[in-house]
Formats: structure tokens, sequence, C-alpha cells
């Protein structure tokens, strides 16, 4: 599993056994997400949107390989 923090705090971790490379992410949130090689999402830029964007992001995940904890550790998405 692979994670990132943003500047404010928030982790954003993809669960790249769970990914199928559908690319909901990529499409809300480019600047964020992108595919690899393995067309596994992988984040680029944590702070390349909102953290609404990014929550909106895991969101549209249809199997829920994101997960986003706030900097207290609690989990916003899923």
């Amino acid at each position: 599993m692979a994670n990132v923090t943003t500047r404010n705090g928030v982790r954003i971790e993809v669960d790249r056994e769970l990914c199928f490379g559908f690319g909901d992410c990529v499409d809300t949130a480019p600047a964020v997400f992108v595919l690899d090689e393995y067309d596994k999402a992988t984040v680029i830029d944590p702070d390349g949107a909102t953290i609404e964007r990014i929550v909106e992001a895991s969101q549209n995940c249809p199997v829920d390989a994101i997960i986003i904890t706030d900097a207290d550790g609690h989990q916003l998405y899923p």
C-alpha cells in the first residue's frame, strides 16, 4: 500500500492490490492521481486538489482502493 501525506496532514493511501485501474480517481483529480505502467493508481501530487476533491476521487473508486485519513488519524473515506 502506497501512502502520501498532504501539506495539511491528510494522508492518501492507495491499496494497489485492490486497484483495478478503472481511472475514476484520475478523471476526478488528474493533478493528484495517475495510472502507472501497471494500470494502478498512484499519487503524483497530494496537494494538486482540494481535500474535498481528493475525497470525491476516493468515493468514485468502485473498489474503495483509496483511503483518506485526516491529520488526527480519523478516516475520512471510506
